[in-house]
Parts: C-alpha cells; sequence; structure tokens
C-alpha cells in the first residue's frame, strides 16, 4: 500500500503545534520579564485575549506566508531569516490588530518588543532541535521507504544525481537496475548496481524492496513482464512519463474529463491560495468602493468644472487569457481624448505597445492631479468586486494593444489584471521598454504568492504618497 504524499499543511503539522506552543513561552516571558512573576499573562484579561490572537495570527501567517515551504531542506542561515520573518510578521500583524480596535495603548511596548526578541530566539532554536530530531529519526533505515531505481546505462548517473538532490528523509535508495547491460556488483554515483533485466524481478522477490522507479530512454521499450511483475508483488511504481516531461515546468498530474494526464502551466497555485488571494480581493474591493462613494463627493465636481461630461471614464480591456471586460475610472481627460491619440503617437515615451507620454494634452489640470495620485484609479475597485479584476496583478492592456501582441507578450495575462502590481511599484512610468513591463510581469507570475502580494501592496501605498514614476 501507498501512502499519497501529504499537503504541506498538514504534513508539517508538527512544527505548526511548537511554533505555537514556543510562541506562547516566550510572550510568558516577555510579560514576567515586564510585569514579575506574581502573575502569569493568561490571568490578566487583556493579555489572556492577546494570547489567544497570537494563536490565530500565526495560523493566519503559516497560511499566507507558507512558512514551513522546505523547512527540512533549509539550512541553519535561510531559517534563521526565516524565522524572523514569521516572528516579525505575527508581532506586527498584532500590533496593527489592536492599534485599529484602539487598544494598543493598553499594552506594553517593552512586552512587544520582547515577545519579538525572545520569540525569534526560541522559535529557532525549536525548529533546529525538531528539524534535527526528525533528520535523525528517518535515518533509520527501518523507518524508510526503500526505493530501486530502474534505468539505462546512458543515462543512470543524471537519474541518480537528480534524485538525491530531492532526497531529504523519507526514502532511502538501496539499488540501481540496468535494463541495457549487466554491471551487476559495480556502483554509480555510490549506488551499488543491484541487477540487470533478465534477473530484476527475482532481486526484487527476495529483498526489500517498497517502490521502483523507472526512467528509461526512448531507445528501451519497457516490458509489460516487468511493469506487471512489479505490481503483483505489491511493489509500488513510479514511471517517469516521457515526451513532455523535460520539456515544460510546474508539473502536476491530475484527472481531466475522464483521462490521466501531465498539466503545466507558468504557474500553478493551489485551491487554498486562491481561495486566500479571492478573499483578499472581496474584503479590498469592499472598502475601496466605499472610499470610491466618498472620494466622488469631492471629486466630480472639480471634473464636472474643469471638462464637463461624464464622471467615470469606462473602456474595454483584455484581462485574464484574453476576456475582455469594461474597466473603470475617474475621468482625467477630456472628452476627445481618444480622438486625438493617433495625434500623439510620435511623443510615446515608451518602446513597444503601450502609449506613455510627458505632458499629456488631453488631461485637464485637475486630472493631473488625480493620476498623480492615482485616485483616477478608485473605480477599478469594482471590477475588483466584479472579479474581472484582482488587487494585485498585471497592467491590463487596450484592445488594440493586446491585437499586436507577439506570442510571449500573452503570458503577462496568465493571471487576472490588478489594480497594482510589480510593474506599478517599479517605477511605473519610469520603465520605457514594453519588453521590460512584460519581463516584471512575468516575474511577478512565475515568483506569486500571497505574501509577494502583500509586499506589493504596502509599497503601491509608498508609491502612491510619494508619487514616484506616475505620470
Amino acid at each position: 500500500m501507498y501512502k499519497k504524499v501529504k499537503s504541506s499543511w498538514s504534513k508539517h503539522l508538527d512544527f505548526t503545534v511548537c511554533d505555537l506552543i514556543f510562541l506562547q513561552i516566550a510572550f510568558s516571558l516577555a510579560y514576567i520579564s515586564r510585569h514579575g512573576i506574581d502573575e502569569l499573562p493568561y490571568s490578566v484579561p487583556l493579555y489572556q485575549q492577546m494570547a489567544i490572537l497570537l494563536v490565530l495570527i500565526d495560523i493566519f501567517v503559516v497560511f499566507f506566508f507558507e512558512s514551513y515551504k522546505g523547512i527540512l531542506r533549509r539550512g541553519a542561515l535561510v531559517e534563521f531569516k526565516c524565522v524572523v520573518k514569521h516572528v516579525t510578521a505575527v508581532v506586527v500583524i498584532d500590533i496593527i490588530y489592536l492599534f485599529l480596535m484602539q487598544e494598543s495603548e493598553a499594552f506594553s511596548r517593552s512586552v512587544f518588543l520582547q515577545l519579538w526578541a525572545i520569540g525569534i530566539v526560541l522559535l529557532y532554536a525549536e525548529r533546529s532541535l525538531l528539524k534535527k530530531y526528525l533528520k535523525k529519526r528517518s535515518c533509520k533505515k527501518s523507518r524508510l521507504r526503500s526505493v530501486i531505481v530502474v534505468t539505462a546505462s546512458e543515462i543512470a548517473e543524471k537519474t541518480l544525481t537528480t534524485i538525491k538532490e530531492y532526497q531529504y528523509g523519507d526514502f532511502t535508495l538501496t539499488g540501481v537496475a540496468l535494463l541495457d547491460q549487466n554491471q551487476t556488483g559495480e556502483t554509480i554515483e555510490d549506488i551499488p548496481v543491484i541487477a540487470s533485466g533478465n534477473n530484476l524481478l527475482d532481486y526484487i522477490k527476495c529483498h526489500v524492496v517498497d517502490e521502483v522507479f523507472i526512467n528509461l530512454p526512448k531507445s528501451i521499450k519497457l516490458s509489460d513482464a516487468l511493469l506487471n511483475g512489479c505490481i503483483d508483488m505489491g511493489v509500488t511504481v513510479h514511471l517517469k512519463l516521457y515526451k513532455f516531461a523535460d520539456m515544460l515546468s510546474n508539473q502536476s498530474v491530475e484527472n481531466f474529463a475522464g483521462y490521466t494526464v501531465l498539466s503545466s502551466c507558468i504557474k500553478m497555485a493551489t485551491p487554498r491560495q486562491l481561495f486566500l488571494k479571492r478573499a483578499m480581493d472581496i474584503a479590498g474591493g469592499l472598502v475601496g468602493c466605499v472610499i470610491t462613494l466618498i472620494a466622488t463627493i469631492f471629486v466630480a465636481p472639480m471634473i464636472l468644472l474643469q471638462s464637463p461630461g461624464p464622471v467615470f471614464f469606462s473602456q474595454t480591456r483584455v484581462g485574464k487569457n484574453g476576456r475582455k471586460f469594461k474597466i473603470y475610472k475617474f475621468r482625467s481627460m477630456y472628452t476627445d481624448a481618444e480622438e486625438r491619440k493617433k495625434e500623439l503617437m510620435a511623443q510615446n515615451k515608451m518602446n513597444g505597445l503601450m502609449f506613455k507620454m510627458d505632458n499629456d494634452p488631453r488631461i485637464f489640470p485637475f486630472g493631473n492631479f488625480i493620476r498623480k495620485t492615482s485616485i483616477d484609479e478608485l473605480p477599478q475597485f469594482w471590477n475588483v468586486l466584479k472579479g474581472d479584476m484582482s488587487l494585485v496583478g498585471t497592467r491590463p492592456p487596450t484592445v488594440d494593444e493586446y491585437e499586436q501582441y507577439e506570442m510571449h507578450h500573452r503570458k503577462r495575462l496568465a493571471t487576472k489584471p490588478g489594480l497594482t502590481g510589480m510593474w506599478q511599484v517599479s517605477g511605473r512610468s519610469d520603465i520605457t521598454d514594453f519588453e521590460d513591463v512584460v519581463a516584471l510581469d512575468t516575474r511577478y507570475i512565475t515568483e506569486w504568492n500571497l505574501g509577494l502580494d502583500i509586499k506589493i501592496i504596502f509599497k503601491t501605498i509608498q508609491v502612491v504618497f510619494t508619487g514616484h514614476g506616475s505620470v
């Protein structure tokens, strides 16, 4: 019987529980250091509330920042950085929550500071010891799955090197079998050659073998007798997918319309990540729509005073994978702006499929102000709430820009367009080459995680207040 790979959450439940326990110990030590040992924080209602809050926030941070991703492979320095990031996020979110609830003044700043410092020390020590224990336990051969590799001499060394690179504790390579020649008794990458094609099934029958990994070149056909023989003996077989396996990245084997398929794309996200991203969009969209309504009271009269016409500007844009939608903004240009665009193309400062120019004459004076402060973008919170856009994503192109795209440009549409994104916080209009925009958008998609979205949102706030790179 084969145990399927666990999700990262359940896989690292031990680290989650230990982090929660040691974070509470750090909290208690910080409280005692400030208020004395006469009583623990759990007997004081205010600090009792904070203790519960720490548990909830810690779980929240684990979900958003994926704190335990690759934790068993992380070195000491990388682990320390991850612990600092984790504890800092917990403490900062805790402080922000208490500030919003107007309860921050009731708590000692010294407790927060000591909680942060002690928390880093204790969590780093706890994770280091737990990793050491898990690795020591995994070294017991009786606990490990025994895996043999079935391959050919021409790719044996590369195959074993690759497997060793990703091997960290849950299985052990006990041998390699070569189907194209007999090298029994020799070693490849310190792994003994235990059989050839003629006696492989006999070897498996007489030795401890839990799983077989088969990686053969196209020149060697896999024998049905070998495959069925392994299955008949109850051995788990891992068969490398051919043809596309080395061509595609971000691979996942799944069921599709009754077929078992190999799926691949520029970036794969888990249902949990997508759920949390959408939840963040809905929350941000609701708040943003309220802010937009309030802003309309002040912005609308100024727009009408300087340029009679509609207060809002709508335009068809291209969203995820070519879907078209109506984007909304506060109007910042005169009503004949689209007609005048062709006359101004010679002054386009962008190299490529975008239009930007300094001192655009189509923008009326108040329009310059709302563009400089990004107030004109506020109605797009409605697009976010509807689901056409996300808080963070890529800039949605106009239809005429999209129709001129080359194949590699289209990858920037692999995600929902966003109110803000990596391009906007990396220079905005200071970037004049469209290929640089595509590169930044591609980097955002390939490196995406919820922590990156949060980081971009905070950087966007900074960019909006400084006005850097806006036109």
